[in-house]
């Protein structure tokens, strides 16, 4: 059990930030995205963290460590739609439309990154994201309609 300060058991602690959401399983990650607004589309640069769907945790921590590696975050303009920061020293790369959508998961309105028209590379991704908190997005990658990864996405 993890216990804060004044006693009470953490566990069921809202995942308000991004070390919480990475001790979350695939399950909790999926009921806090179904619990979670849309929120406003982001502007601006968002550091990424992946949140590899492996078990056991500390499997997970080294693909959280791998991904961070290649992937860095997303930039977004609204004009432009997004781009990512690719490899260590942020190359920005891989663009998406972004447009408000249902999601997969559950048919209710969120925020989709869609990489079907704009990247070859890409082509069969396609991201959805919720606000978690102001700030705070989690997303989910989905591979020609098959969820991949979930990640976060932090201002």
């Amino acid at each position: 059990m993890t216990v804060a300060a004044g006693g009470r058991d953490t566990r069921r602690a809202p995942a308000r930030d991004v070390a919480r959401l990475l001790a979350l399983g695939r399950a909790e990650l999926d009921a806090l995205f179904a619990g979670s607004e849309a929120g406003p589309v982001p502007d601006g640069e968002y550091r990424g963290t992946l949140i590899a769907p492996l078990s056991p945790a500390f499997l997970r921590g080294a693909g959280t460590l791998a991904g961070g590696l290649v992937w860095r975050g997303k930039v977004f303009d609204a004009k432009a739609g997004v781009v990512n920061r690719v490899l260590p020293f942020g190359l920005r790369a891989v663009a998406a439309e972004v447009r408000r959508g249902p999601s997969r998961l559950d048919g209710r309105e969120c925020i989709v990154l869609d990489y079907s028209r704009s990247s070859l590379v890409a082509r069969g991704v396609r991201d959805e994201l919720r606000l978690v908190r102001p700030g705070l997005y989690l997303g989910r990658a989905h591979w020609h309609g098959v969820r991949v990864a979930d990640f976060a996405l932090e201002a």
